[in-house]
């Protein structure tokens, strides 16, 4: 078994001069880091006091699961063959908001939409989907459901 170790840094950036000393006294807003790549600016979802211009966590998460399942769905293509010439996914997530404030993610569905080829990779192109999720390592890690409908089309 191998451990892979990551690490990024969440700065908060949204203190108005006087913290958190009221509700909506403070801005959401916050800079996630990682070596060497580009800065994200994110905040909470605006039904939160959030900015909508900057990425959400619920925005985040359901993007990581969806390109988790695209990079080793692509992987799984090039090894049986199967050239893949564009890929778009609109993920969709439901969260459920609990009486206290809490919540949780209750579902996620995968839309990608697939173009290959040649027309005799169509049932195999929609087959490997099933195995992108069994490897796919966010899918793996949540404890809702994370379906997939796929649409694969010759182009």
């Amino acid at each position: 078994m191998k451990n892979h170790h990551y690490k990024t840094t969440v700065q908060w950036t949204g203190n108005k001069g006087t913290g958190t000393s009221g509700y909506k006294d403070y801005e959401r807003s916050h800079i996630i880091k990682a070596e060497n790549k580009v800065m994200i600016e994110g905040s909470s979802n605006p039904f939160f006091r959030g900015d909508k211009t900057k990425h959400n966590p619920e925005e985040m998460f359901l993007s990581s699961l969806s390109s988790c399942h695209m990079l080793w769905y692509l992987h799984f293509c090039s090894e049986a063959g199967i050239i893949v010439t564009d890929y778009t996914d609109e993920a969709t997530g439901t969260m459920t908001e609990t009486a206290n404030g809490s919540g949780h993610f209750t579902e996620v569905i995968l839309h990608p939409i697939v173009t290959v080829t040649e027309e005799s990779m169509i049932e195999k192109a929609k087959q490997l989907h099933h195995r992108a999720h069994e490897y796919c390592f966010i899918a793996n890690s949540v404890n809702f459901p994370v379906y997939h409908v796929p649409e694969v089309t010759v182009g």
